[in-house]
């Protein structure tokens, strides 16, 4: 099971108590910054308003592009021939040919950096055959990653008019940023390039960020009349890395403006405290019905946590196990919850993962294990 999948259990507590700094006042609409490695949201606003995403629906397209590509049922190297369809989509492009073949590379680099709507249109159907398949493919997996507050109707994002239908909220949005850099790690400088020129046509990256801080590698930018001006960004400093997203703005500069704010007020205003490796035991707990009786406890990453700044000394852990834990376990499974407190206030709810599998058992220790639960 991928970790990103275990994030989406988290309960997380917004950062109100104990903040060293006061939240910013930004323009946005609905806004949330994000600790990338737990899924721990640190400030937000309006998080799971439903809001139309413009292109930051291409983050989702992203996804199902690289996922095609990880599978081999799509290569870089392919030419994928452009239908009219796709040559006469709308708003952004990256001016690929009609009717001629284009390869996937080109596209992929056109809608990432470019933001180009036909490229955007010719993938999707590369992989579903038309839009509408799509688009069903792309609701399919936010159902498996849990976005409950997200539906597409395309894959770009583009719309002539309003398109109530096509929604997602500043969280899910987060998530799904995450879910990218996560299971697709490989896509990420493509969102962290400045320009790409193709068919002769020069066209910059519209993530101002990028050139006003050297920290920022992504994420992507979206607008249309009925959703503002959008941002997802996302930016690494020491060991932590950052999520904000900010939806409904007014202008690529308050999108920007509201980006960087929110940021440094994310890594000036929290330390980032280490507190187990990948793959290290932080526990045994007790398993029934298994080949063994105990199964080590602990995260598929590091397990990094965003707290106040100077306030790390006042941190406090506890494990809760999920009892019984009957055999079969897989590795990777939910065991149980490592609950946060800081200075006595509840942080936030982790989900604790299983670090190898545990069989079942024989006849004879299955039996005594159930004579033990009996009597429990």
């Amino acid at each position: 099971m991928r970790f990103f999948a275990l994030i989406l259990a988290v309960l997380s507590v917004a950062a109100s108590h104990a903040q060293p700094i006061p939240v910013p006042t930004l323009s946005a609409r609905a806004w949330v910054l994000m600790d990338y490695a737990t899924g721990q949201v640190l400030a937000a606003q309006e998080p799971d308003t439903r809001l139309e995403p413009a292109s930051l629906t291409k983050v989702m397209t992203t996804y199902l592009v690289a996922d095609a590509l990880a599978q081999k049922t799509l290569s870089l190297q392919q030419p994928v021939t452009v239908s009219e369809r796709a040559w006469r989509t709308q708003g952004s492009r990256s001016f690929v040919p009609v009717n001629k073949g284009v390869l996937v590379d080109d596209l992929f680099k056109g809608m990432v950096i470019q933001s180009g709507n036909d490229a955007s249109v010719a993938l999707a159907e590369a992989i579903g055959g038309t839009e509408d398949a799509f688009a069903a493919m792309m609701n399919r997996t936010a159902q498996r990653m849990g976005l409950k507050d997200t539906h597409f109707l395309n894959a770009s994002g583009y719309f002539e008019g309003p398109a109530p239908n096509h929604y997602s909220t500043a969280r899910d949005l987060a998530r799904l940023a995450a879910a990218l850099m996560r299971d697709h790690p490989e896509t990420h400088a493509l969102h962290a390039t400045k320009e790409y020129t193709y068919n002769g046509i020069r066209q910059h990256n519209r993530n101002r960020l990028l050139w006003a801080d050297p920290t920022v590698d992504g994420l992507k930018t979206g607008h249309s009349s009925a959703a503002g001006f959008c941002l997802i960004a996302t930016a690494k400093r020491g060991p932590r890395r950052l999520i904000s997203v900010v939806l409904g703005t007014a202008s690529e500069d308050a999108r920007a403006r509201d980006s960087l704010n929110l940021l440094n007020w994310g890594f000036t205003g929290f330390d980032a405290v280490k507190l187990y490796d990948k793959g290290q035991a932080i526990s045994q707990l007790k398993v029934f019905k298994g080949a063994q009786n105990i199964v080590k406890a602990g995260f598929a990453e590091d397990f990094v946590v965003s707290v106040p700044r100077g306030s790390a000394d006042k941190l406090s852990v506890q494990l809760v196990s999920h009892q019984p834990l009957i055999a079969p376990v897989a590795a990777g499974a939910v065991i149980g919850t490592l609950k946060l407190a800081v200075a006595g206030q509840a942080w936030g709810e982790y989900p604790v993962v299983a670090q190898e599998a545990v069989p079942v058992a024989g006849f004879l220790g299955r039996l005594w294990d159930d004579i033990r639960l009996f009597f429990q």
